[in-house]
């Protein structure tokens, strides 16, 4: 097996972890994930409920801050 073969098959294991989850969401996504509206999930960025990163001019949110916003939901 030579290591272009190698870094190919690392390479597509990556891909499949990644996609399957990924570590930021759009805020339409990550509202779809905790099946709320995307007005609602904007609500709670603003009150400060979720944290959020912007990246140039656009809004992520990370999937550890989802599940940190739904352990403090059963507190």
């Amino acid at each position: 097996m030579d290591s272009r073969s190698c870094a190919r098959r690392r390479s597509t294991s990556d891909r499949a972890v990644t996609s399957e989850r990924p570590l930021l969401y759009t805020p339409a996504e990550a509202a779809s994930l905790l099946r709320i509206s995307r007005s609602k999930f904007y609500e709670l960025l603003t009150a400060g409920e979720i944290r959020s990163v912007k990246i140039g001019q656009s809004r992520r949110v990370r999937r550890t801050d989802l599940e940190e916003y739904v352990e403090r939901l059963t507190e």
